[in-house]
């Protein structure tokens, strides 16, 4: 089972991949289909998963797929699950298993992330459809007095036990403790915060006795607040966020899955590039990206069949474009050439 583990850990930070997040919520793709006009059906959500699951030549640069419950249940155009779909192209299949962040009682402002109850069995049956990964949420709020240490505990202690269970139950474990960028702080003031949720997940983990070389990360860059007056060139984000990792994450995590947490997709891009330039790093940097891979081709697709192989286009060069950016080898070029 270890050995299992390990190996799809490695194959999930395999050089010049990442990972896709098509794990969205009943209420998040919703938002995303209102942005286009289009009805947030259960046809609807399956036809816009196949056209972005069957694109052409993504397993280049795509090695996972984390699903939601609806999404892994369901199938292709053509009748094939799309665990089996995603397998057969060499993606391996993962699955969102938290029940998403709740209020904190007797912590204003602040939430936890639910869904531990029943989580064994849940896990036993997702590995038996044919996800080999798993993925929990922590969301940390930066705030006036807050994080409190309450927060980051509880959510650190929730992240080690889900992660224990999945290895347990054969399934690597994403680990996600999310420093939210909504808010007006400095980028100083997400590295302090960072810090902290990382040294408290990792002692959790050693707690809770989950193998580090069995898990991936997916964690926050360290980057200026959505509303902070001055946003952080993507030279600094790089500088900060790989310092702050080296001084609390160990060099047996395999790798470490940026989300975007709100960036546009060619920030998201420019600043994993700019993390992968400074080289001789002690993990695999990699991608788990939702909005930042998916904007364009939603964009794109606007919920009509003829324009499914330019979603599939727009979906191609994201991902190339993030392959690339594992390496340090993303230019700007590259974005002139996909408008041309």
């Amino acid at each position: 089972m270890a050995y299992e583990l390990e190996t799809v850990t490695r194959e999930l930070v395999a050089p010049g991949k990442g990972i896709l997040a098509a794990d969205e919520s009943d209420g998040t793709i919703k938002k995303r289909f209102d942005s286009i006009d289009v009805a947030s059906t259960e046809e609807n959500r399956r036809a816009y998963r196949d056209l972005l699951f069957t694109a052409s030549g993504v397993e280049a640069h795509i090695s996972g797929v984390i699903l939601f419950d609806e999404t892994i249940r369901q199938s292709s155009a053509d009748g094939t699950p799309f665990p089996e779909l995603l397998a057969s192209r060499g993606i391996h299949p993962g699955i969102k298993v938290d029940k998403g962040a709740k209020t904190l009682a007797g912590a204003d402002g602040e939430k936890v992330t639910e869904g531990l109850d029943g989580l064994r069995g849940r896990l036993e049956e997702y590995r038996g459809l044919g996800a080999r990964f798993a993925k929990w949420r922590a969301v940390i709020t930066i705030g006036e007095s807050i994080p409190s240490d309450y927060c980051i505990d509880t959510n650190a202690h929730a992240l080690a036990r889900y992660a224990a269970l999945c290895v347990e139950q054969g399934l690597v474990p994403i680990v996600e403790p999310e420093v939210l960028m909504d808010g007006e702080h400095t980028i100083e003031r997400c590295y302090e915060v960072t810090s902290r949720t990382l040294e408290r997940v990792f002692s959790a983990l050693h707690e809770q006795r989950v193998p580090l070389d069995q898990i991936l990360l997916k964690p926050n860059m360290v980057i200026s607040g959505s509303e902070c007056p001055v946003q952080a060139p993507k030279e600094q984000v790089a500088e900060m966020t790989i310092r702050c990792f080296r001084n609390h994450v160990p060099a047996a995590v395999p790798g470490i899955v940026f989300l975007s947490g709100g960036q546009t997709d060619v920030q998201a891009t420019e600043n994993l590039n700019e993390m992968n330039k400074l080289g001789d790093l002690p993990w695999q940097v990699s991608f788990s990206y939702g909005r930042a891979l998916q904007a364009p081709p939603l964009a794109a697709w606007r919920g009509q069949t003829d324009n499914v192989p330019a979603a599939q286009d727009a979906f191609r060069h994201r991902s190339l474009c993030n392959g690339k950016a594992r390496t340090g080898e993303y230019t700007p070029e590259m974005e002139e050439r996909a408008v041309a």
